[in-house]
């Protein structure tokens, strides 16, 4: 299943490129889910890493696309990005942030197809997204879907992984950044994050690991994590 995302402010736009992209979807087999955002610092608040495929208006009013498409390669090297535009003058400028082609307006299926075909044909998906860092004891690099928490240890952050545990260092503000972007970590407590794929259940103010570890959940914090934890899970059934 592929993460698509359409960023664009006019609404009809929208419809239009989700509309194609069903018809694409029917056609090959493929299984497409669509984010809809209408200005890139709604996109850019709400981005996960996951994302496969971004279709970027260049000429948004609040946050234009190409400095969307800027501020998501400081952080995304990997996702997909077509340009959408009726002003062919900016298109070499997209060709800056690693786009794959653009698109002119008012699009047409055909020329939509074809470059959906080119991009699939070279696509393979992502890599394991992972987080890679050093410390006193060696390099590290920590598969996110490895990661079952994080906690804070003095000015630092220590990192639970595997069979072992490792120093970060950086301070939670810092790795609640990194890890928030991806769906399955929340924050339970100021000095806790959860990645809620290990999660087995909850009692009171504590989270219980398949590992059989528990986590503190601060009583400010319980409400919110718990919807958090029952969309997660209602996504997994």
């Amino acid at each position: 299943m592929y993460q698509i995302v359409i960023c664009d402010d006019e609404n009809s736009s929208i419809l239009e490129l989700k509309a194609f992209l069903t018809q694409y979807a029917d056609e090959t087999g493929k299984e497409f889910v669509f984010y809809d955002f209408h200005d890139g610092t709604e996109l850019l608040q709400n981005y996960q890493m996951d994302f496969d495929l971004i279709f970027m208006d260049i000429k948004m009013e609040k946050l234009n696309g190409l400095k969307t498409a800027e501020e998501i390669r400081k952080m995304d090297d990997a996702v997909g990005l077509f340009f959408l535009t009726s002003l062919p003058q900016y298109v070499w400028q997209g060709y800056e942030y690693g786009a794959i082609n653009y698109l002119l307006k008012p699009l047409k299926y055909g020329r939509l197809k074809l470059e959906l075909d080119r991009f699939f044909a070279r696509y393979q998906g992502r890599e394991d997204a992972y987080i890679s860092f050093s410390n006193d004891s060696g390099k590290y690099k920590v598969l996110y879907k490895d990661l079952r928490y994080a906690e804070t240890a003095k000015r630092n952050v220590l990192l639970h992984f595997d069979k072992e545990e490792q120093v970060i260092y950086k301070n939670m503000k810092e790795v609640a950044a990194l890890l928030e972007k991806h769906r399955q970590f929340v924050r339970c407590h100021a000095s806790f994050i959860v990645n809620m794929a290990y999660v087995k259940s909850v009692e009171d103010l504590e989270v219980v690991l398949r590992t059989g570890e528990r986590v503190p959940i601060s009583q400010p914090k319980r409400k919110e994590f718990m919807a958090k934890l029952a969309d997660f899970w209602g996504d997994m059934l």
